[in-house]
């Protein structure tokens, strides 16, 4: 089994001839902030995370982004997924949210991959459907959920044992799908009430008890 395998999400889930193949491939490093795509780009490679996080967001001609999805180790992308089966560009934008050390898999051998190994079809498409099912379930939630109860769900699901999220207004919004004034003004509503205190950077939750209130709330 390859070297770089060892000990990572992917250690279990290729037959030997697979991993003999990307033993070929050395890890690189992303340091945090690099745009690995943008709209338009053509799929450089098949991204396999060996450590850190990338996101991938979807901006509008107006500014605003929208986090569709992150992607951890043992996770895939389904835009470069989607590129390499169809010969499609990118349509959203991936900037590595820290730290990432990762193996490209080179078109070409992704496509031998895909033909020769039965493991690695059927890592990437598994990978594929739970990525779509992920989506589904966040398009869902902007459509129907309110605005308040996504911030809230959003809010208890991140904080830590402090009862604080290291967030800015912005990040926040791109993560549930809203507008920045809009978060601002649904912080400062529930600032008014006593349930949580915004502070530069941060959120920090005062009522534990009434922000899970909100989150279980009626949606639209």
């Amino acid at each position: 089994m390859a070297d770089w395998i060892a000990g990572t999400a992917y250690q279990d889930i290729f037959e030997a001839s697979a991993g003999q193949a990307l033993d070929t491939l050395a890890p690189q490093l992303f340091k945090a902030g690099t745009v690995l795509f943008r709209p338009g780009d053509a799929p450089f490679g098949f991204v396999l995370i060996i450590s850190g996080r990338v996101n991938v967001f979807l901006n509008s001609r107006t500014g605003r982004e929208l986090l569709l999805y992150s992607v951890d180790p043992g996770e895939t992308c389904v835009q470069t997924t989607l590129g390499l089966l169809g010969a499609q560009s990118y349509t959203g934008e991936a900037i590595a949210d820290t730290d990432v050390v990762a193996v490209v898999v080179p078109p070409s051998m992704f496509d031998t991959l895909m033909a020769t190994s039965e493991k690695f079809r059927r890592f990437v498409f598994r990978a594929f459907a739970d990525r779509l099912g992920e989506m589904t379930q966040f398009l869902e939630m902007v459509a129907f959920v309110r605005v308040e109860r996504r911030l809230a769900q959003w809010l208890l699901a991140r904080a830590g044992e402090d009862g604080e999220v290291k967030a800015t207004h912005a990040e926040i919004a791109s993560a549930i799908g809203s507008a920045r004034e809009v978060v601002s003004r649904r912080l400062e509503a529930l600032s008014a009430r006593g349930i949580v205190l915004p502070e530069r950077g941060v959120v920090r939750i005062v009522s534990p008890d009434a922000l899970r209130r909100v989150a279980g709330g009626p949606d639209e």
